[in-house]
């Protein structure tokens, strides 16, 4: 195997910055916690160690011994590491079981899984990965609820409603499923105050549906708060 050269690996940094470029301003576009910088100095950096890697192995090891060392065992460390900064973008609202985060996460993985792959020559597998992963970004979900099951055209949201201490909940909650395809995990609590009702609901996914659910919901009477959240 022949040494990597200067220009070479200048070449696969800068790849490595344009692919984190790529992913981060997809990122950046949607306004996530995870955004341009933070997938460029990923990328970067993984294809860095991964060029490093390769290279003290090389220059360490003669023809004699290489097949004993292993010359991506710097860069193995990588997907171990990357997964305390992923972790770091999943969020869980403390008041309900939202989780978001969760593809911002696979977005940081990927960055780093890129470097490896553009520091190991891998150039015509991370290019066709990108088009992969932003079709199934933007692209794909959008088909899938055109052509897939029913279930796919369904959205899901978060229903919080606070009701008077008067009102009946039983009536409150058959009037909300009236309104929804379907309800579950109803939760409620209350005190002498009133009472907080939360749940998670589905509905069609129509731009104009959850507006219309709102203005139905806050005229049941005995309703007097709502919150509703996209999940």
């Amino acid at each position: 195997m022949e040494m990597l050269g200067i220009e070479t690996s200048v070449l696969k940094i800068v790849l490595a910055l344009i692919t984190g470029l790529i992913l981060g301003l997809e990122r950046e576009g949607k306004h996530k916690s995870l955004g341009l910088k933070t997938c460029v100095i990923i990328s970067i950096t993984s294809c860095l160690l991964t060029i490093v890697s390769i290279e003290f192995a090389l220059t360490t090891y003669n023809d004699t011994v290489f097949n004993n060392a292993d010359p991506m065992r710097l860069a193995a460390q990588i997907v171990s590491g990357i997964g305390f900064l992923g972790a770091g973008v999943i969020f869980r609202r403390r008041d309900d079981d939202v989780i978001s985060g969760l593809t911002t996460a696979a977005i940081v993985w990927t960055a780093a899984g890129f470097g490896i792959a553009i520091g190991a020559g891998y150039y015509f597998e991370v290019v066709l990965g990108i088009v992969l992963v932003h079709i199934a970004v933007n692209f794909l979900p959008s088909i899938m609820r055109k052509i897939g099951p029913s279930s796919l055209k369904e959205k899901k949201i978060y229903l919080a409603v606070n009701a008077d201490s008067t009102a009946q909940i039983d009536t409150v909650v058959k009037e909300i499923e009236g309104f929804m395809l379907r309800i579950e995990n109803v939760r409620i609590k209350g005190d002498s105050d009133g009472h907080r009702i939360v749940m998670y609901c589905f509905i069609d996914d129509k731009e104009d549906s959850i507006f219309f659910k709102y203005d139905k919901i806050k005229n049941i009477n005995g309703v007097n708060q709502i919150e509703i959240t996209i999940v």
